[in-house]
């Protein structure tokens, strides 16, 4: 199963909105098939590695890092595969969580006289495909916040320079980070200050992946002249405000953005929690926020973040410097945003903490 996994995770930013899987076929004790599932659109895990072992998958074990599927989409059911084929045993990781499968692979299964065992490595492979498991529970994007700051929680300086605060190794991650979502969020603030491009610089062979561009503009402020609107490397999406002026939306759906209207909040700012809402219907199944301490307050305010990763670089600026958050209404030590370590390593000469919400 271990494998299984491994195999999975060479695919990761590349099967969206399909999970990660792999797949082991086993015979008398030996690996005679393995496969990965490398796109939505190409076949499953369980079918390259069937496809490998050829006979000798009849009266073997296929370990697989989901519940092998039972409906058609873009390929037929691995189920139906699996039984042709004389597999004798499935061991799955977890059950999926896609309403039409859900259990009812696993049924399938047992009604063909296979054996089927579910739950080893559960926790694993979860954590392995949490973004593909938090939209098919929730239909809501898996929300990661990125922030690089000193070790003293400064992203800018007074004066606003923040390029750059963490190491070229750090940077680096981010680019690889961006290739792993469907999306990539930021404020105007941060597009009007920085102007930036959120590429993923990073290939995989022959594929380079590029996520999509969100950006949260409440008043249609975008500049048609913005790397995000002129570059054309990416789909690019603006959310603003029904207050926005009509002429700004209109001039940015004419430069060739998608562009969400979603009413506005108390605060005059555009709702979150039903911009998130339109973002997952698009099948956006995770997103990176890169946004600035406004966006980062806003997110973690609302307790709309299901991961951070910050990056700490070895440096102390002070009180002069632009902090990582502003307000999030933490008057009292008990409304603190706990959160739970998962990892810790050296990137560079950067620290990088990798957290999730406490329960």
């Amino acid at each position: 199963m271990r494998l299984a996994l491994e195999l999975a995770e060479r695919a990761r930013g590349m099967t969206s909105p399909n999970p990660m899987v792999g797949a082991v076929v086993v015979r008398d004790g030996e690996i005679v098939g393995k496969g990965y599932h490398p796109k939505a659109g190409l076949p499953h895990a369980e079918s390259y590695a069937l496809d490998e072992a050829g006979e000798r998958s009849r009266g073997a074990t296929l370990y697989v890092a989901l519940e092998p599927c039972c409906h058609w989409g873009r390929t037929p059911p691995c189920t139906v595969r699996l039984i042709k084929a004389g597999v004798a045993r499935v061991v799955a990781a977890m059950i999926d969580p896609d309403r039409r499968v859900s259990g009812k692979g696993v049924v399938e299964l047992k009604n063909a006289g296979l054996e089927v065992e579910v739950g080893i490595l559960e926790r694993e492979a979860k954590k392995l495909n949490e973004a593909y498991v938090h939209w098919h529970k929730t239909g809501l994007p898996f929300i990661i916040l990125k922030i690089a700051s000193t070790l003293d929680g400064k992203i800018a300086t007074a004066a606003g320079e923040s390029k750059w605060l963490t190491s070229e190794e750090s940077r680096s991650l981010v680019h690889s980070l961006r290739s792993q979502v469907d999306a990539v969020l930021v404020g105007i603030g941060t597009v009007l200050a920085d102007d930036p491009k959120l590429t993923a610089r990073i290939s995989r062979g022959e594929e380079s992946r590029t996520p999509k561009r969100v950006i949260l503009d409440t008043n249609a402020r975008l500049p048609l002249s913005a790397n995000l609107v002129e570059d054309g490397q990416a789909e690019t999406i603006a959310v603003v405000s029904d207050l926005a002026p009509g002429s700004r939306i209109e001039a940015l759906r004419r430069s060739g953005l998608e562009v969400i209207v979603i009413p506005a909040g108390q605060d005059g700012r555009v709702d979150l929690g039903e911009a998130l809402k339109e973002l997952g219907r698009r099948e956006i199944l995770s997103l990176l926020v890169e946004g600035g301490a406004k966006i980062n307050s806003s997110f973690l305010k609302a307790d709309r973040y299901n991961k951070i990763y910050w990056f700490l670089s070895p440096a102390i600026m002070g009180g002069d410097g632009l902090s990582a958050v502003d307000a999030v209404g933490t008057r009292r030590l008990k409304e603190l945003k706990r959160l739970v370590i998962e990892d810790v390593k050296r990137v560079g000469p950067d620290i990088l903490v990798e957290s999730y919400p406490a329960a």
